[in-house]
C-alpha cells in the first residue's frame, strides 16, 4: 500500500466477539442448546476477566447484544461490571442463543456416544447442515409458553438446529441490526455461544462449511473483527 491510501480509504469498523463463561452444563459435560443453565464459578471469573483484558486494552462500546439464556447474559453482565460500564445499553435476542439440540438437551456428551457412536454424534454436534433428532412436544410448548419468545411464531419455534439453521437466524439480526450499528460507527459487543459465534465467523471471514464445523470458540475469550467498510473481516485477534 503507498503512503497516503490510509487517509483515502474509508474507516474500517470494529466488532468485538466472546463466548460466556463456562456453564454447568460445560462443567458437567452436557449439551445445553435453548436449556438455561447457569454459569460456574469458574465461568463467572472468565467473564470477568473478559471484561479486564477489554478494559486494559482502552475498548469502548456504545451497544452490546446478547442472548436470551442466562450464561450469556450474566457473563455480560460481569464483563460490563468488570469494564466499569454496567450502563452500556443491551440488546436480547433469541436469534443469539445457542443451536437447539433437540431430543440431545440435557444429555451426556459421553454417554450419548456410547449410546450412538462417536461418528454419528460428531455429525450431529459439528456437521454443518445436520440436525439432531427433534425435542418432543412438550419441549416446544415450553418455549411457546415463555415470555422470553413472545415475539417468535409458534411456526418458527425449531425442535432442533443444525450449524446453518444457526446462521440463517442469525443472519436476520446480523443484516437489520448489528451490521447497521456497527456500519454508523457503533462500538458493538457480542456475548453468546459457541454456535452462534462460529456463525459470526462464516459471516464475517466466509469461512467454509468445513472450516466452521473444525472451528473451536474457548469460552470468555473475547475476539476483536477488524472489518472494512464492506464489514467484511481484515483481521481478527485475541486478547
Amino acid at each position: 500500500m503507498r503512503a497516503g491510501d490510509d487517509a483515502a480509504r474509508p474507516p474500517g469498523r470494529m466488532l468485538v466477539l466472546i463466548r460466556h463463561g463456562e456453564s454447568t452444563a460445560n462443567l458437567e459435560g452436557r449439551y445445553a442448546g435453548w436449556s438455561d443453565v447457569a454459569l460456574t464459578q469458574a465461568g463467572i471469573e472468565q467473564a470477568r476477566a473478559a471484561g479486564r483484558k477489554l478494559r486494559q486494552a482502552g475498548l469502548e462500546f456504545d451497544l452490546c447484544y446478547t442472548s436470551v439464556l442466562k450464561r450469556a447474559t450474566h457473563s455480560l453482565w460481569h464483563c460490563l461490571d468488570a469494564m466499569d460500564r454496567t450502563w452500556v445499553p443491551v440488546v436480547n435476542s433469541w436469534r443469539l442463543n445457542e443451536r437447539h439440540y433437540g431430543a440431545l438437551q440435557g444429555l451426556s456428551k459421553a454417554e450419548t456416544e456410547l449410546a450412538f457412536g462417536r461418528d454419528q454424534v460428531r455429525l450431529w454436534r459439528r456437521g454443518f447442515g445436520t440436525r439432531p433428532p427433534a425435542a418432543g412436544d412438550a419441549d416446544r410448548l415450553g418455549i411457546q409458553n415463555d415470555c422470553r419468545y413472545g415475539g417468535l411464531d409458534p411456526a418458527d419455534i425449531p425442535g432442533s438446529e443444525s450449524m446453518q439453521d444457526t446462521v440463517v437466524r442469525l443472519e436476520l439480526l446480523w443484516d437489520h441490526a448489528i451490521a447497521p450499528s456497527v456500519a454508523s460507527g457503533r462500538r458493538v459487543l457480542v456475548v453468546a455461544h459457541g454456535t452462534t459465534l462460529r456463525a459470526f465467523s462464516r459471516l464475517l471471514s466466509g469461512l467454509r462449511d468445513e472450516e466452521v464445523e473444525r472451528m473451536e470458540v474457548p469460552n470468555g475469550a473475547p475476539f476483536v473483527y477488524e472489518l472494512d467498510h464492506e464489514l467484511k473481516t481484515e483481521r481478527v485477534r485475541r486478547l
